[in-house]
Order: structure tokens, then C-alpha cells, then sequence
């Protein structure tokens, strides 16, 4: 890799409610697809910084980022992207910021194959990070 080339890096959090379905966020751009919470690490950020700032923006909520499951490369995107185990603090509310338009928990059966992957790498941690290209 030359001095001048780049790719981007981004986190998401895996939020598990009780019923043990998966947060995603619906996008008010690009697809406004679904997809986990999370985003871009910004210039001079760590991945911890920028996995709590981008929850705090998306979901309102100040959460807790329990461990790093997976590093994984995403071709289309040209992006390395960390999963990290994550918990919304008890009784807090999820307020969503303008880039979604609703939140909902999934079933792993309906995420798509890539999301389904890196939920299960998280879900079963076994205290190895995980790594795959998508």
C-alpha cells in the first residue's frame, strides 16, 4: 500500500434485546437499507471513540461497548470494519437521529448473509477477533 492510497474504517455495535433479536437501524440515505448501528472513525478518533459517538448520534443513548469480535473487509466499500459486542444502558431510550427512520429488532434469520456472519462471530466470541472479507 502506497503512502497516498486509503480506505475507510468502521465500527458497529451488536445490540441483543431479550428476546435475543439483533438492533438495525433504517438509513434515511443512500439504499435506506437496514443495518447495524455504527459508522465512519473519524480523523484522530480511536474505534472506541468512534463506536460511542456514533451510537450516541444514531441511537441518543450512551452505550456500553463490552468487547471487539471481528475485523472484516468490505470490498465494495474498500473498508475495514471492527464489530463490537454492545448494551444500551437499562431504562434508557432509543431516540433516533435524523439518519434513520426507525429501529427494529431482527430475528438472525432475516439479516442478510454478511450481517447474519458477523452477529454469529459476536454472538459466539470465544475471545479470538474474528476476520473475513465480504
Amino acid at each position: 500500500m502506497a503512502f497516498n492510497d486509503f480506505f475507510r474504517v468502521g465500527v458497529h455495535g451488536v445490540f441483543i434485546n431479550d428476546e435475543k433479536k439483533i438492533l438495525q437501524l433504517k438509513s434515511t440515505y443512500g439504499s435506506k437499507g437496514w443495518g447495524l448501528p455504527g459508522g465512519g472513525v473519524d480523523p484522530g478518533e480511536t474505534i472506541h471513540e468512534a463506536l460511542i459517538r456514533e451510537c450516541f448520534e444514531e441511537l441518543g443513548v450512551a452505550v456500553n461497548v463490552i468487547y471487539m469480535s471481528g475485523l472484516y473487509y468490505h470490498e465494495i466499500y474498500n473498508a475495514q470494519v471492527c464489530v463490537f459486542k454492545c448494551e444500551i444502558p437499562a431504562g434508557a431510550k432509543i431516540q433516533l437521529s435524523e439518519e434513520h427512520s426507525e429501529y427494529r429488532y431482527f430475528d438472525l434469520e432475516e439479516l442478510s448473509n454478511i450481517q447474519r456472519t458477523r452477529v454469529l462471530d459476536c454472538l459466539n466470541f470465544d475471545g479470538k477477533v474474528k476476520s473475513a472479507k465480504f
